[in-house]
C-alpha cells in the first residue's frame, strides 16, 4: 500500500507529481492512500515509487486537466483518489472523458459543477463592511464557501475592486488586496469580522427595491440564496417580511391600473411612425420603444396581436436573454416570458445561479404571431422579413442597455442576434463575439424544452440548458 501525503488541500501540484509517478510505476488505484498534512514529502514511506520505466511518459486529454482543477476543489475526502481512478483508466480507456453515464466521470462532473456553484455563490453573497486601520479606509468581509474556491475566485474580486483595499476571511484561508497586490494567510475566525456597518442600510434598501412579489418562488429563492449565507448578508433580515405581505403586494399590484408612457413620449413616437416608420433616428430611451413597439408598423404582425409586447430588465443589465416572440400570454399581459416557456426559463435561471431580477429579457419579434383555431391561437414562426424588420427595435434595446453577453434562445433569436443561421448545437458554450464588443451565446428556447416528448432526452436538454445559462453569467461576470 502506497500512502501519498500532500502539502495542502488543494495541492493539485503535488497530486499530479505522484500520480504521474504513481501510474508510471503500476501502482494500481486500489493501492494508493491519498492524505494532506502539509509533510514536505510526497510518500510516506521510506521509499516512494520506483521511478518510471524510460518511455513511460503519458497524456491525458485537456478536457481532464480542466476537470482535476475543478474537483480538487471539492470537500470530498474521495477526490484524489476518484481523480487518480480516472488517470489510471484513461491508458485503456483514451475516451473515458466522453463516456457522460459512466460513474466515476458523472462523480467528477457532479463534483466540478458544485465547485462551479459555490464559486459563484461567493461571488454573489460576499458583503463587505467597512473599517479603518492606519492607511484609512479599508473593506473587510468573512464568507463560509461550500468548497475551497477562495483563491479560485480571487481574481473576480481583484478585478471588480481594483482599487479598493480589501480582505475577504474564510476557514480556509484569507485574502488580502491592497489596490496592487493580492496576499494569503490562513484561515481565520468569524470574530475576526466586523459585525455591522453603515453599508448595511444600503442593501437592505436595494434588496427591497427589486423584490418582485409577483414572481416569489420561495423553493427557488432559498435555492438561489440558501439560508447558510444568510446570516452575512445584511438583507436576509428582511426576508421573512418581505414574504409574508408578497400576496397582499401582488393582488395590490393587479388591481393597479397599467402605467401609462409620458405623453411627449408617445406624441414623438406617433409623430415619428408617420413621418418616417422608424428608418430615421433611433429611439433613445427603454420608455421610447416601450411606447414605440405599440404603433409600429414595419411588418404586418400588428394587425393580428393584441399589443406588441417590449423588453423587461434593468437598463444597466450585464446580461440579456433575447427570445423568438411573444407567446399567446405575453401577448395578453404585454410582458415578455410570463407563460410556461417564462416558468421554464425562471426555473432553469435559478438553478443556474443567474438572479432574473439583474437580466433583460426581450424578443427578437415584438408582436404574437399566430393562427387562429377555433378558440385557440396558434404559434407562428416569424418568418426572415419579419425578423428583420423588427431588428430595429431590438437594436435599440441593445444600445441603451448595452449587456456583455446576449443570450440567443433559440434559432429565430440567433437569426436576430447574429444576423445569419446559427445551429445550436454547434455553437453552445461558446462566445461569439458582437461587433459591440459585446459576446453572444446561443442555446435552446425554453419552449423547445416543453415540446421534447421523451422523459430522458428531455431531462438531458434541460440539463444543457442549464449549463448554457450558467456559462453565459459566467462570461457575464
Amino acid at each position: 500500500m502506497q500512502v501519498v501525503r500532500l502539502a495542502s488541500e488543494t495541492d493539485l501540484a503535488g497530486w499530479r507529481t505522484a500520480a504521474r509517478s504513481l501510474r508510471a510505476s503500476g501502482v494500481p488505484p486500489e493501492a494508493a492512500i491519498w492524505t494532506v498534512d502539509g509533510d514536505a514529502s510526497l510518500f510516506a514511506g521510506e521509499a516512494g515509487p520506483a521511478p518510471a520505466p524510460v518511455g513511460a511518459s503519458f497524456t491525458v486529454p485537456r478536457e481532464f486537466v480542466e476537470l482535476a482543477e475543478q474537483v480538487i476543489l471539492h470537500r470530498s475526502d474521495e477526490r484524489f483518489s476518484l481523480l487518480y481512478r480516472l488517470l489510471w483508466r484513461l491508458e485503456s480507456e483514451p475516451n473515458l472523458m466522453k463516456i457522460t453515464t459512466d460513474p466515476d466521470v458523472d462523480k467528477a462532473r457532479l463534483f466540478a459543477r458544485a465547485v462551479s456553484k459555490a464559486a459563484h455563490k461567493m461571488k454573489a453573497f460576499v458583503r463587505f463592511r467597512s473599517v479603518q486601520d492606519e492607511a484609512g479606509e479599508a473593506y473587510v468581509a468573512w464568507f463560509e464557501p461550500a468548497h475551497r474556491v477562495t483563491e479560485a475566485t480571487a481574481p473576480f474580486f481583484t478585478r471588480r475592486f481594483a482599487n479598493m483595499r480589501f480582505s475577504i476571511l474564510t476557514p480556509d484561508v484569507c485574502l488580502h488586496w491592497d489596490t496592487e497586490t493580492l496576499a494569503f494567510t490562513p484561515g481565520a475566525d468569524p470574530a475576526d469580522a466586523p459585525s455591522s456597518d453603515a453599508l448595511e442600510d444600503y442593501w437592505r434598501t436595494y434588496y427591497a427595491s427589486i423584490f418582485n412579489p409577483a414572481r416569489l418562488k420561495v423553493g427557488a429563492m432559498q435555492k438561489e440564496m440558501p439560508k447558510r449565507y444568510w446570516r452575512n448578508l445584511p438583507e436576509a433580515g428582511l426576508i421573512p417580511e418581505l414574504i409574508a405581505k408578497a400576496e397582499a403586494r401582488t393582488s395590490q399590484m393587479v388591481r393597479q391600473a397599467p402605467s401609462e408612457p409620458e405623453r411627449r413620449i408617445v406624441r414623438a413616437v406617433l409623430r415619428a411612425s408617420r413621418d418616417a416608420p422608424y428608418d430615421g433616428q433611433p429611439p433613445a430611451s427603454l420608455e421610447e420603444i416601450a411606447a414605440g413597439v405599440q404603433v409600429c408598423r414595419r411588418c404586418d404582425l400588428y394587425r393580428d396581436a393584441t399589443q406588441g409586447v417590449p423588453g423587461e430588465g434593468p437598463k444597466q443589465a450585464r446580461l440579456m436573454f433575447v427570445g423568438e416572440q411573444p407567446g399567446d400570454q405575453e401577448d395578453l399581459a404585454g410582458h415578455p416570458f410570463v407563460g410556461p416557456a417564462g416558468q421554464v426559463l425562471d426555473k432553469a435561471l435559478a438553478e443556474a445561479g443567474v438572479p432574473r431580477a439583474e437580466t433583460f429579457v426581450t424578443n427578437a419579434v415584438k408582436h404574437f404571431k399566430h393562427e387562429q383555431r377555433g378558440k385557440r391561437r396558434i404559434h407562428q414562426t416569424p418568418n426572415s422579413s419579419e425578423v428583420a424588420a423588427c431588428r430595429w427595435w431590438l437594436e435599440g434595446e441593445r444600445r441603451i442597455v448595452r449587456p456583455r453577453v446576449i443570450v440567443a434562445l433559440g434559432a429565430t433569436a440567433a437569426l436576430s442576434v447574429f444576423g445569419k443561421p446559427t445551429p445550436i448545437g454547434k455553437f453552445r458554450q461558446q462566445a461569439i463575439q458582437l461587433p459591440d464588443q459585446g459576446q453572444g451565446v446561443v442555446t435552446y428556447h425554453p419552449s423547445y424544452l416543453l415540446r421534447v416528448p421523451d422523459k430522458e432526452a428531455k431531462a438531458k436538454a434541460y440539463a444543457m440548458f442549464v449549463e448554457d445559462l450558467r456559462f453565459a453569467w459566467d462570461l457575464a461576470a
